[in-house]
């Protein structure tokens, strides 16, 4: 099972840059650009201040993807 993300997705679509994201969540560019790209996974911490950050519940941003 792997954890999948719509972070890009909403950034993008809120004309939101990367670089201001990270500096709002406390996070280097290149955490979030990891993160985007699922190369890394969030803590739980992490997770919930980007839910925070976009004004969306955690389920709406991250899914357990099952691979079926």
């Amino acid at each position: 099972m792997t954890v999948v993300n719509h972070i890009r997705e909403i950034r993008e679509e809120r004309h939101i840059k990367q670089t201001d994201m990270a500096e709002a969540l406390g996070v280097s560019r290149q955490t979030m650009t990891a993160i985007e790209k699922m190369k890394y996974n969030p803590s739980l911490e992490l997770s919930l201040k980007i839910a925070e950050y976009f004004n969306l519940q955690v389920e709406d941003i991250f899914q357990l993807n099952s691979g079926r």
